[in-house]
């Protein structure tokens, strides 16, 4: 798989350093080159997790930030993001990538503010089987490798749900985030 060059990251640090419209013009080839091969990363990316998952489109988001009702005024992102998202009305959330220089980058998964039906849905899920749950998030190799679950939560129980529920630290997640 393609994945992003020394220059890319070389790139974004200089950009961090500089951030502002004229170094950014003055470096645009630069920059166009980045974007080029950042968009073939996204495919790369998308293309093996096809293997063993259904990704119905990327985004690569773009490197100009929103400033109008920021008090940072800096033109551009430091960092570059993709998210995938998954395919069918069954699959719903998705992955997101940041990379950014200097230890940085993270790699995301999982459901962001899912909707109603869908929050309800997972925590019905939880509550069907919740020792699967508890095994799962409280392993080792899962906090080896994500730490904890992560994401905003409840402070009660959600309406419907035991507050004494074995699960009720998962019961309480409003999105669910593996980071």
């Amino acid at each position: 798989m393609a994945g992003l060059s020394k220059e890319t990251f070389k790139f974004m640090k200089q950009l961090a350093r500089n951030n502002n419209r004229q170094w950014f013009t003055e470096h645009k080839a630069t920059y166009e080159n980045s974007q080029e091969e950042f968009k073939y990363f996204a495919l790369a990316i998308e293309n093996a997790l096809q293997k063993h998952d259904e990704i119905e489109a990327h985004k690569v988001y773009r490197i100009y930030r929103d400033v109008r009702f920021s008090k940072d005024k800096t033109p551009y992102k430091d960092g570059r993001s993709i998210y995938f998202k998954r395919a069918t009305k069954w699959k719903r959330g998705g992955y997101y990538l940041w990379f950014q220089p200097g230890g940085n980058s993270f790699i995301g998964g999982g459901f962001w503010n899912p909707n109603k039906d869908d929050l309800l849905r997972i925590r019905q899920e939880i509550d069907a089987d919740p020792k699967l749950f508890n095994k799962v998030f409280k392993s080792a190799s899962f906090k080896k490798f994500f730490g904890s679950l992560g994401g905003q939560q409840l402070k009660t129980a959600p309406r419907g749900f035991n507050p004494d529920h074995e699960a009720i630290e998962f019961l309480r997640y409003k999105s669910f985030v593996c980071t």
